[in-house]
């Protein structure tokens, strides 16, 4: 009978400046924690630029937001505020820039 651990691949595709890529990676981590010595876990991390269009200098978070996803200035608020709850939750905590999104 063999007794080896199942084996799993799991390619994580992510911007490092994405709080939500962040978050989503910190679950996974405590899943696979949980996890450890029954399943062997090969993870691969993947680049992908959320926001390709963003210079250097990033932009201010309201405008983008707004224009990217068509979020009212609320919608962004309320976004922000979601990302540092479920960030809390998981060990992650998110600290907001003044009002610019990472380029």
């Amino acid at each position: 009978m063999n007794t080896a651990a199942p084996s799993l691949k799991i390619d994580f595709v992510s911007d490092i400046v994405c709080p939500w890529c962040a978050i989503g990676l910190s679950a996974l981590e405590i899943a696979l924690s949980r996890l450890e010595g029954e399943v062997a876990v090969q993870l691969h991390f993947q680049p992908f630029e959320l926001h390709p269009d963003m210079g250097p200098e990033g932009a201010e978070v309201v405008p983008y937001l707004s224009k990217k996803y068509g979020m009212s200035a609320e919608q962004v608020a309320q976004n922000q505020q979601n990302i540092a709850v479920r960030g809390a939750a998981v060990g992650f905590v998110w600290a907001f820039a003044v009002g610019f999104v990472g380029g």
